[in-house]
């Protein structure tokens, strides 16, 4: 018989006069990042299009999205020692709700990146930039926290997305890094040193073949000029 899991909705709720307190506030909430998720999808699918008009090809590949598990919320409340609070949710974790944008080249992804922060309603919280500053494992990405209004019935909110923008290459090594590394059996392999230089020699050449690839659609760009 498998073990019955913890409400965790229920316990992101303050007690009040309740004993039982209800876990629709954070159904709403998580209803409102839901939209959020829409609204900045939304924005990328216009520009997408709205790109396409002055280039043969779309700068998107595919757009990603998710949304935190009331489990991570809860467990990530914990380790921080915060308050297990729909306030303390909102002032203290940016990534509850995540839009994944993966380009053919670096070069889109910046250009994407701009494009959308030049719009009036957007608001930037924090950059990181994991594509010229790599993470010591050879993680590459653009990490954006951005700030959107979403528009219900009777009131505006403004709600905090993460946003993540890779390449093709930089994408399809995160995942693979990603399975490899938190295998259980890797936890005691005595190889572990070997497995980690590995990957990061996997994601400098990614870096390589982005590079090279750019430079290809550069002199086929250049070429049609001519």
């Amino acid at each position: 018989m498998s073990k019955k899991q913890p409400d965790w909705t229920a316990q992101l709720i303050p007690f009040q006069s309740n004993p039982s307190p209800s876990a629709e506030p954070f159904r709403h909430l998580m209803t409102y990042y839901r939209c959020a998720i829409m609204e900045v999808e939304t924005k990328f699918r216009v520009l997408d299009v709205q790109m396409s008009l002055h280039r043969e090809s779309n700068p998107i590949e595919s757009i990603k999205t998710r949304l935190k598990s009331p489990e991570s919320i809860f467990g990530k409340l914990q380790r921080r020692d915060l308050p297990l609070t729909l306030e303390s949710i909102e002032n203290n974790l940016f990534d509850i709700a995540g839009v994944r944008v993966i380009c053919s080249f670096p070069e889109d992804i910046y250009f994407l990146a701009e494009a959308l922060l030049r719009q009036d309603d957007v608001t930037l919280i924090e950059r990181k930039d994991y594509i010229r500053n790599p993470k010591p494992n050879g993680y590459r990405s653009l990490h954006l926290i951005i700030e959107v209004p979403i528009f219900l019935q009777n009131e505006t909110r403004r709600m905090k997305v993460e946003v993540q923008f890779r390449t093709i290459a930089m994408d399809f090594w995160a995942s693979l890094e990603h399975k490899l590394r938190y295998k259980k059996s890797l936890e005691t392999n005595k190889d572990y040193d070997e497995i980690s230089r590995q990957l990061k020699n996997c994601a400098e050449l990614s870096a390589i073949l982005d590079r090279w690839m750019e430079n290809i659609r550069g002199q086929i760009d250049g070429a049609r000029e001519i």
